[in-house]
């Protein structure tokens, strides 16, 4: 009877926390539906008596800030930096775990000591790189510099070191080389891990912030986090709009979430990932 208790009054007390961290999202979408007027009134109307999202919605897609824009340039460079980031990634993992060569584990040690580096100290090698290489504003540079990730080639190898070799050599006595086993043996093996990397991955690039701002300087390149900025400055004292905005730029990742809740959830917990 006790334990029942106990769970139960945990059970309260995290359903009441999760409703207040539900509360700004909520408080958001309500906003996002309301007439500017009604936004600010007090007690919080949250569900509005006359609805304008028609007028919302069009000022966003529509209006002087070219939102479409953003929303194109955020889903190319962060499908692009996805489908790179995979292949890199677990193709570096599978070197590191599976092929026997001299140094191996002096690369993976070395790889693990730049970790520690944060993004920033790298800005400006990064840069100057990337001005040498005429890649300063465009999505090239985002992608170049987001395509290498070193925490998920990491991630990868853990998962990978835990398969079999027994798999490999079956598929060496059949003939198959390195290429063919890493694709027909390896990636399918690996679909749970690949799954939530790439999640993650495109969230992270999703919400980028910095280097669009460091390295884009064209408007039309824009993508969603600057994008948001602009509206910030252009309908400042409207926050119907704002939030109609805020909301299309999360509908992506809420998608992501509720449809692969259960390969983000197992990610946060094999990656230890924060924030």
């Amino acid at each position: 009877m006790t334990t029942k208790l106990s769970k139960s009054i945990i059970t309260v007390l995290l359903g009441a926390f999760s409703l207040m961290f539900l509360t700004p999202l909520v408080w958001m979408v309500s906003s996002a539906l309301k007439f500017e007027k009604d936004v600010m009134r007090f007690p919080i109307q949250w569900i509005p008596e006359k609805i304008n999202v028609i007028y919302n919605f069009k000022s966003v897609w529509m209006g002087r800030v070219p939102f479409y824009d953003f929303y194109w340039n955020s889903l190319k460079v962060a499908i692009i930096t996805t489908v790179i980031t995979l292949l890199i990634s677990s193709m570096s993992a599978y070197a590191l775990t599976k092929l026997r060569f001299r140094g191996r584990h002096m690369i993976f040690l070395a790889m693990l000591s730049f970790m520690i580096i944060p993004d920033q100290a790298t800005l400006i090698p990064r840069f100057l790189i990337i001005r040498w290489l005429g890649l300063y504003d465009t999505h090239a540079a985002i992608i170049l510099m987001s395509m290498f990730s070193i925490y998920f080639t990491f991630l990868l190898r853990q998962f990978m070191s835990d398969i079999s070799d027994e798999y490999l050599e079956a598929a060496r006595i059949d003939g198959a080389g390195h290429l063919r086993t890493f694709f027909s043996i390896m990636i399918p093996l690996c679909r749970p891990v690949l799954a939530t990397v790439a999640i993650i991955k495109f969230i992270w690039t999703w919400n980028d912030y910095q280097n669009p701002l460091i390295f884009l300087l064209s408007k039309k390149l824009y993508t969603i986090p600057l994008g948001i900025t602009l509206f910030r400055d252009d309908y400042t004292n409207n926050y119907a709009i704002m939030m109609m905005a805020a909301l299309s730029a999360i509908i992506p990742l809420l998608a992501i979430f509720i449809i692969m809740q259960k390969q983000v959830i197992n990610g946060i917990a094999l990656g230890g990932v924060k924030g």
